[in-house]
C-alpha cells in the first residue's frame, strides 16, 4: 500500500508507503551500486538508478478505502531516483575531482528537467543522506531525487515568506539574506565566483551551512557551465570541511531547494522572480563526540534551539575549509 494522507491539523500530506517495509537487508560483502553487481553498468562516473522500493510512482497503486470527509487521500504519484556519485564504494562527494563533481551537477540538472517535464509533478527535491546517524544503510556515495505531486510544506513556507517579502520590499528575500551575511562577514564559511556558503544568522543546527547562488537563479537548470562547475566545487569544499572538522566521516543531510515546477494557474506562478536556489545542510553533530538531537521542542512544536553560536562555529568551519584545501593540493 502506498498513498498520500492529509493531516488536517497542519495542512500537509504524509507519504504512507508500507511497501518500503519489505526492503531486504543487503549482504555485507555485496553492493548493488558497485560495478560488477549486475545492477549498474560495469563502468560509470555518475549514474541515475530508479529506486527499487519507491515511496512515489508514476503508476501508483490503488488507494486503500479509508478516506472520509476529514481524512483525505490521494495517489502516491511521483518519481524516486537514486543518483550515484561515483563507482568507488568508499568514496565521497568531497573526494571527486572538479570535473567529476561537475558531471554530477549536470546529471542532477538533466534529471531535474526530466522530472519537471511531467506536468503532474510540482516539486523536484535533490538530496543526500550521509552516515548511519541519519539512517543510511548503503554507504556507497549516492543521493536521491524525489518528484512530488504536491509542494512540501517547508517549501510552501519559504515560497510564502519570499513572496510576501518581494511584494512588500520589491526584492528577493534570499538575495537580501546573502547581503546581510556578506555585510556581517562573521558567519561566512567559504565562497567562489558564483556561490557563497555561510552558517545563517538563524541556524538551528550547530554546523548547519547554507549554500546560495550569488546571482538570482530559481533552479539548477538555470545555471551556466561556470556556475555548474562552481556549484560542484563549493559542495566539495563544505562537505570536505565537515570531514576535516574532527577527522572522521561527518554525517549530514544535504537538501537542495529549487523553485517548484509546473506552477501555472497557481498563486506562485511568478515564483521565478522571488524564489532563489539554495542548499541547506543539516549535520547532526554539535561537537566531536556529541550529537544534536531533534527532541520534543524541535519535533513536537518546531521550536528549535541551537546550543551554539553560528559566528563561533563558522570560525571552526573556515579553518576546516583551509585544511581541506591543503589536503587537496598535496
Amino acid at each position: 500500500m502506498a498513498e498520500l494522507r492529509w493531516n488536517p491539523m497542519i495542512k500537509d500530506w504524509v507519504m504512507v508507503a508500507s511497501n518500503r517495509q519489505n526492503r531486504p537487508n543487503m549482504p555485507k560483502d555485496w553492493c548493488p551500486f558497485c560495478p560488477g553487481s549486475g545492477k549498474v553498468p560495469d563502468s560509470y562516473e555518475v549514474y541515475k538508478y530508479d529506486n527499487d522500493f519507491p515511496a512515489l510512482s508514476q503508476n501508483p497503486p490503488p488507494m486503500d478505502d479509508v478516506a472520509t470527509e476529514l481524512y483525505k487521500t490521494r495517489p502516491s504519484y511521483g518519481k524516486c531516483e537514486v543518483i550515484l556519485f561515483s563507482p568507488d564504494h568508499h568514496g565521497a562527494l568531497s573526494q571527486l575531482s572538479d570535473d567529476h563533481a561537475m558531471k554530477l551537477v549536470e546529471l542532477w540538472t538533466e534529471r531535474f528537467n526530466a522530472m519537471a517535464s511531467d506536468k503532474n509533478i510540482k516539486y523536484v527535491f535533490i538530496f543526500e543522506n550521509r552516515g548511519e546517524m541519519v539512517g543510511v544503510s548503503m554507504p556507497h556515495p549516492h543521493g536521491q531525487m524525489y518528484g512530488y505531486s504536491v509542494i512540501p510544506q517547508k517549501i510552501e513556507l519559504e515560497l510564502n515568506a519570499a513572496k510576501e517579502h518581494y511584494d512588500e520590499k520589491g526584492e528577493c528575500l534570499f538575495c537580501r539574506i546573502n547581503k546581510e551575511e556578506v555585510a556581517c562577514g562573521k558567519r561566512i564559511v567559504c565562497e567562489n565566483e558564483d556561490f557563497i556558503a555561510y552558517i545563517p544568522f538563524f541556524a538551528d543546527y550547530a554546523y548547519g551551512v547554507y549554500i546560495a547562488a550569488k546571482s538570482h537563479k530559481n533552479n539548477i537548470a538555470q545555471f551556466n557551465e561556470r556556475e555548474k562547475r562552481n556549484l560542484g566545487i563549493i559542495l566539495k569544499e563544505v562537505t570536505g570541511a565537515y570531514d576535516c572538522l574532527f577527522d572522521f566521516r561527518f554525517p549530514y543531510m544535504m537538501c537542495m531547494h529549487n523553485g517548484p515546477v509546473n506552477m501555472e494557474e497557481t498563486e506562485h506562478a511568478g515564483h521565478d522572480a522571488y524564489f532563489h536556489f539554495h542548499i541547506e545542510l543539516y549535520p547532526p553533530m554539535r561537537s566531536a563526540d556529541k550529537q544534536q538531537f531533534m527532541a520534543s521542542s524541535e519535533t513536537g512544536v518546531w521550536a528549535h534551539c541551537n546550543p551554539t553560536a553560528p559566528e563561533e562555529k563558522a570560525v571552526e568551519l573556515r579553518a576546516a575549509v583551509e585544511k581541506y584545501r591543503a589536503q587537496q593540493n598535496k
